[in-house]
């Protein structure tokens, strides 16, 4: 992500939007009531007389603003939708007051516009800008002739896979069980190879496959073995990788990793409720009583809720009273954990009432 273009008198934001986790920041940066603006086609009724053309209309692009009034964002297809009434755009073309979906594409200046912009909205952009293009880790999980990628991305967990080898068993005689072996490896490291600037690789299963390949890295791929950890999980594929991220094992390798990161602090929410503790709250109501009180330290808060229970302002609440608030993604394990507590939690100075 890149900013373009900022006027703060005007609150206003001009991005540049490069990657899927990007798009996924917008998502949640762009609330229900900004103005968005940005290059959109739509298709205008032509009046030539080609009764064909007349039918189907004429495809235009042109620069258009909305007023925001829903936010879609789809992580398998990669598009992020604004949905709203239209305030600005060639009046030959398009009636003012009329409603239009803009499609916010990769590699396309995005103009957005607030009344005010609060704090949580420029930390989430400057933690975008930062990001970007970085994929903090790769967990591989192992478990016999097949591999699992975890790619840590900014939105949460990509999963990559499975890679599949062609290894007999120990106790079967196949003199070319080396070889695939070897082979199976090399799928695996291509694989980790295509991604670009990997700081970290957590290599894990539930058997001694993971040692090995480790080993071959060291003798083979001295770059790769250098950022690379072992860690032993009782399960291979995605569990295993859930595993992984349970035991904090991610957060210890980089501060940077926010999936890690808010799956502890879930993690430890949980920990608290199971221990029937006085200090948390959890529930829209409960949470809000806690905020107005003073009593929250932390805050965590599902990414969905924020425009959903017009949060924004309950958030700048902790902020200001010196609390920790922590935008937790939906898209992870920890974010429907959370999400079945109502979707809004808090960790408490102390007990109220």
């Amino acid at each position: 992500m890149k900013i373009i273009n900022e006027d703060e008198k005007e609150g206003t934001v001009e991005v540049f939007p490069e990657t899927l986790d990007d798009l996924w920041h917008l998502s949640h940066i762009i609330e229900i009531g900004d103005n968005a603006s940005s290059k959109t086609t739509r298709r205008i009724q032509d009046n030539t007389g080609d009764k064909l053309r007349s039918d189907r209309g004429v495809k235009k692009t042109f620069i258009l603003d909305l007023d925001v009034e829903n936010i879609s964002f789809h992580l398998f297809t990669g598009k992020l939708r604004l949905t709203g009434t239209i305030t600005r755009g060639p009046e030959d073309l398009i009636p003012l007051g009329s409603h239009h979906t803009l499609e916010v594409k990769l590699n396309m200046p995005l103009t957005i516009k607030k009344s005010r912009w609060p704090k949580w909205a420029i930390d989430r952009l400057n933690q975008a800008i930062e990001s970007s293009k970085k994929l903090s880790a790769i967990i591989v999980v192992l478990e016999d002739d097949t591999a699992m990628l975890g790619l840590m991305r900014q939105y949460g967990i990509e999963y990559y896979g499975p890679i599949k080898g062609h290894i007999s068993g120990k106790r079967i005689i196949d003199k070319n069980r080396q070889k695939n072996i070897i082979q199976f490896y090399e799928k695996i490291i291509d694989s980790i190879n295509k991604f670009d600037s990997i700081q970290n690789i957590v290599i894990a299963g539930p058997g001694f496959v993971k040692n090995d390949f480790y080993d071959y890295l060291k003798d083979k791929h001295s770059d790769l073995a250098k950022i690379s950890i072992i860690e032993s999980t009782g399960s291979g594929g995605r569990n295993g990788i859930s595993e992984v991220l349970k035991k904090g094992t991610v957060e210890k390798l980089t501060s940077e990793n926010r999936v890690a990161l808010e799956m502890g602090a879930v993690n430890n929410l949980l920990i608290q409720i199971s221990k029937n503790s006085s200090r948390i709250a959890y529930g829209v109501k409960e949470t809000r009583n806690a905020i107005n009180l003073g009593a929250v330290s932390q805050l965590l808060i599902l990414d969905t809720k924020i425009a959903g229970e017009n949060m924004s302002e309950d958030i700048e609440m902790v902020e200001n009273m010196k609390g920790d608030v922590m935008i937790i993604s939906s898209e992870h394990e920890g974010g429907k954990q959370l999400e079945s507590l109502g979707g809004v939690a808090a960790i408490l100075r102390y007990e109220i009432a």
